[in-house]
């Protein structure tokens, strides 16, 4: 029996990701400063507008708006056009973190309760589900050349859409392809898309061994027109992009979203030590799917839940594989930030492409 599954991805300049990633800054420069700081940012967009809030704990002060605004510079949004850019007024509304959290964390505590998940199958080298990999690596293409000027006709902001066909479980054809982009008007729409299936479409999906669809299954811009993308057309808020964040709806979330955290909220750090988990049992070969999920309580170390699923892809009985996995990494929470050294400025390079299923992030190390 033939299934689909669609999972999308967003530019680097989408709105909630300049939030995500501007947040994300803020982390990295806390914990440059004090690996102990405690940071939960939340950021807004909109029109020529910039809101930081939230909670920061850290020995010095932060340059909150230089911070913004190189993060917004860094995306290409310098042109007065865009109604947004590095230029834009910035609100400032920060605070140090409750007391009465504080506590808790302070003795090795889980920074909030909830419960996370982490994943991993044999669909990509990457060992992520097909559709988010290949949305990511579209929207990642399509940043690369905006910026190396390839397409100079090309404006921040972009989207994509994969729907991937599934027999017995497996990929086996791409079957939809779907790119929105804003660029100058002074380039077609069909000049726009050509370009798009030659430069971004075919070598994404060549990459991984499949077809590029025909071109009725191809839809770049499906209004037939996009000008001015970014906070001016759409606002955008941190932590709006989780299921885009993780497994593209593949696998379960527990509704916490990462950026703007420290680690020591395990909505973000134990998501990486399940990921993490998930990852090596895969790797491991000892099944071709699994989820690892745990829960926590704020202000305890220790998860009060955690469970393996193999959903019957295991290769060892499941009792094996689950004294395998708490063997990989000690999930209490500081046993999380030291196990994967969490507690430096590695996070805004994750708040584009997906926390998963690339290189260079400790949680996606696989054990030799």
């Amino acid at each position: 029996m033939l299934t689909h599954f669609t999972s999308e991805s967003v530019a680097s300049g989408h709105p909630d990701k300049i939030c995500d990633q501007i947040s994300d800054a803020i982390v990295d420069a806390a914990l440059s400063i004090d690996p102990m700081s405690r940071v939960a940012i939340e950021t807004l967009v909109t029109t020529n507008r910039v809101v930081l809030a939230g909670e920061v704990t850290c020995p010095k002060p932060l340059p909150y708006e230089q911070i913004a605004r190189h993060v917004i510079k860094d995306l290409g949004y310098t042109d007065g056009i865009y109604n947004f850019s590095d230029r834009s007024p910035i609100s400032v509304y920060i605070h140090e973190q409750s007391p009465d959290i504080a506590v808790g964390v302070d003795s090795g505590g889980a920074g909030d309760q909830g419960m996370m998940f982490g994943y991993a199958c044999l669909e990509t080298p990457e060992l992520m589900p097909l559709p988010i990999i290949l949305a990511h690596r579209l929207v990642e293409r399509l940043d690369e050349i905006r910026e190396d000027k390839t397409l100079s006709f090309l404006r921040p902001d972009g989207k994509s859409e994969v729907k991937v066909s599934y027999e017995k479980g497996k990929p086996v054809g791409v079957e939809r392809v779907v790119i929105a982009v804003p660029h100058d008007p002074k380039a077609s729409n069909k000049e726009v898309k050509d370009q798009l299936v030659n430069r971004v479409i075919k070598p994404v999906l060549t990459q991984y061994g499949f077809k590029t669809p025909q071109a009725a299954d191809i839809i770049v811009n499906g209004t037939g027109k996009w000008e001015i993308g970014g906070p001016a057309s759409d606002t955008g808020v941190t932590g709006r992009k989780i299921i885009v964040d993780t497994y593209g709806a593949f696998a379960r979330h527990g509704g916490g979203c990462f950026s703007g955290k420290d680690p020591t909220k395990v909505d973000r750090s134990a998501a990486y030590a399940c990921r993490y988990i998930a990852k090596n049992i895969v790797a491991a070969k000892l099944a071709d799917r699994c989820e690892v999920r745990v829960a926590y309580v704020i202000g305890q170390r220790e998860p009060i839940s955690k469970f393996v699923e193999c959903f019957g892809t295991e290769k060892k009985t499941l009792r094996f594989v689950q004294t395998y996995a708490w063997k990989l990494l000690n999930l209490s929470v500081p046993g999380i930030l030291t196990g994967l050294d969490l507690r430096r400025p590695i996070y805004r390079k994750t708040a584009r492409y997906g926390h998963f299923g690339r290189d260079g992030f400790p949680w996606e190390a696989v054990l030799q």
